[in-house]
């Protein structure tokens, strides 16, 4: 095919524009700059020189399109230094605190010698942390932000310390007057956060908030106007939340809220003030229920949120049961189910906010509450070991939340509750069942073995050594407990066949009933736990699970020991024989499974 020199140009110049499209469009896609107009500069296109040939075989040119050009390497900001760290955060605070010292020191020193009087005192006090507080503008308005609210809590603690000081030290106002004063300083604080939108000054102003009624007290108990003042307090907080969704705020006025109602609590609480208590611990509840919903309406992540979710239902059910287990455990058992019904319902709210991952971790965290209560209300209604159970099933409602949220704060609390359940259920609870089999001690005990398998199911499933590990040990907790729980099957049924009448109790008759039940139970001891160790090895085999075998030959070996060292010496010559031959059969069907190698193991298979 012939191409002439006029053809040969066009074709150039289509080549050009293409590269230069291609040019400006990785350009583009790289953020470095939006694509260019054709009139701006263009990458050159480098053309072999053309040979002049005869027309009837030119060859078609060669075309050189150039290399693209790597993208320079993205500014990246460094972070702060040390120096700088230090010199503009924290030497301005310890020198705040030196100045704040000092003054501390010149004015004792004033009033020891009688220079300034108490009213004097106070007035100082006051003008001094208003200046301060105004003075602190100044810096803020010039971008010393960080020294600017330094500044401030100067004087707002120089503020309230005044105005406890004109109260509790030199007694020249009355109480009232002085919260009155003392609210107003933290409303002021409030509304200074809020316009210059600033959260460090709202937990400025609801540390003093809460203080407030610290500062005052008169050792007097006065629960109606404590816990109206902390419900108007919180209710603040929530305003803010709702305006700002602000996370610390909510989480100072929580812990706040719960350290002044555990203390009043401990010093003033009796069964009479049940009601008005119990009203107030509700309101708390739900204002405490509505923060996280509040958060997550304008902020993401689900750290905070799942927090204070997790804590307020867990303290507000510890507290109603306090209060309520000596009134009426029917009354016990509805509010918990009461409670759990409001969970179920607070996993229909839409928040309708930015971060979705974090509005279904909120549902989750409400729905393992909602199971936690609902499991819970039926042995308090039984009059049973409500808080072994509560904490079993809260362990695994926890554990399966925590890994759906990826939460090793959730996951740690589930291990917690897991082994205080545990704990609870072999060394404190007690039992006394009046049939074998269906009792409660068996139903513990079965609720303890579901959840040990959940959670090793659960944390065998991660890939983390550290989980794998925990699935181990849930494992090895299940066998011991289930072998435990038969075990004193078998002791409590021969101890009832046991004589029970005193005045037969040392007669020939009893004392060889006795020792026939004794040797019986003791052969069956160790029947039942050769039999578990076979079946532990069976499911070893048919699980290829080399860990489990293991346990088996643990298990077939202590078994092995009592019957050599134990059963020889105690029991009668039949019960000798039936164990020695039970014990070597089942030694001999697993050796024989081993050496035919009828399940491969691990390091056998191909």
């Amino acid at each position: 095919m012939e191409i002439s020199r006029e053809q040969f140009e066009q074709l150039l110049e289509q080549i050009r524009e293409l590269t230069a499209r291609v040019y400006r469009l990785e350009e583009a896609v790289e953020g470095k700059q939006s694509p260019v107009h054709s009139s701006e500069k263009q990458p050159e296109i480098l053309a072999t020189r053309v040979v002049e040939a005869p027309a009837q075989a030119a060859p078609p040119p060669v075309v050189r399109i150039p290399p693209r050009v790597p993208a320079p390497p993205v500014a990246r900001k460094s972070p702060d230094d040390l120096e700088s760290v230090i010199g503009s955060h924290w030497l301005n605070r310890i020198g705040i605190a030196a100045v704040l010292v000092g003054v501390s020191f010149f004015l004792n020193y004033a009033f020891e010698n009688n220079w300034i009087g108490p009213a004097g005192r106070v007035i100082i006090g006051l003008v001094s942390g208003i200046a301060v507080v105004l003075w602190s503008e100044y810096f803020r308005k010039r971008d010393y932000e960080i020294f600017s609210y330094s500044l401030k809590a100067l004087g707002i603690g120089i503020l309230y310390l005044s105005l406890w000081a004109s109260f509790q030290v030199y007694h020249l106002l009355p109480s009232a007057v002085v919260f009155a004063f003392m609210v107003v300083v933290t409303a002021l604080t409030c509304a200074m956060a809020v316009v210059q939108d600033t959260e460090i000054l709202a937990v400025f102003a609801i540390a003093g908030g809460f203080a407030t009624p610290v500062l005052l007290s008169t050792g007097e108990n006065r629960e109606i106007v404590l816990f109206s003042y902390l419900a108007l307090l919180d209710l603040a907080i929530l305003a803010l939340t709702f305006a700002k969704s602000w996370r610390f705020t909510s989480v100072l006025g929580f812990i706040s809220t719960l350290v002044l109602y555990i203390s009043w609590y401990n010093e003033f609480y009796d069964q009479t003030q049940l009601a008005p208590t119990l009203i107030f611990a509700t309101i708390f509840f739900v204002m405490f229920a509505a923060a996280p919903l509040l958060i997550l309406r304008k902020s993401s992540g689900n750290a905070i949120p799942v927090a204070i979710a997790l804590a307020n239902g867990v303290t507000y059910f510890l507290q109603a049961y306090v209060m309520l287990r000596n009134v009426s455990t029917d009354e016990m058992a509805w509010f918990s189910l009461l409670l759990a019904a409001l969970y179920l319902l607070l996993i229909r709210v839409q928040i309708a906010g930015p971060d979705l991952e974090a509005e279904n971790s909120l549902r989750l965290v409400h729905l393992a509450l909602a199971i936690g209560l609902i499991t819970v209300a039926i042995p308090i209604r039984l009059e049973a070991h409500a808080i072994t159970i509560g904490w079993l099933v809260e362990a695994a409602a926890l554990l399966w939340v925590g890994g759906r949220l990826k939460s090793e704060v959730l996951n740690s609390f589930a291990v917690l509750a897991l082994g205080l359940g545990i704990f609870r259920l072999v060394f404190w609870d007690s039992f006394a069942p009046s049939q074998l089999i269906f009792n409660t001690r068996m139903a513990d005990y079965c609720v303890a073995i579901a959840v040990l398998g959940f959670t090793a199911y659960e944390c065998g499933r991660r890939d983390d050594d550290n989980w794998r590990m925990i699935a181990a040990i849930a494992i090895v907790v299940l066998n011991v407990l289930a072998l435990r729980a038969l075990t004193l099957e078998v002791s409590d049924y021969y101890a009832q066949q046991m004589p029970g009448r005193p005045e037969n109790a040392f007669g020939p008759a009893s004392f060889l009933r006795r020792r026939a039940l004794s040797i019986a139970r003791d052969f069956t001891y160790s029947a039942l736990w050769m039999a578990y160790g076979g079946v532990l090895m069976a499911i070893g085999f048919w699980r290829s699970s080399a860990f489990v075998r293991w346990q088996a030959l643990v298990l077939i070996a202590m078994t092995s020991v009592k019957v050599f060292v134990y059963d020889t010496s105690q029991l009668d010559r039949i019960y000798r024989i039936m164990s020695f031959i039970v014990l070597g059969v089942l030694l001999l069907a697993i050796s024989f499974a081993y050496q035919r190698k009828w399940l491969k193991l691990p390091s056998q298979a191909t």
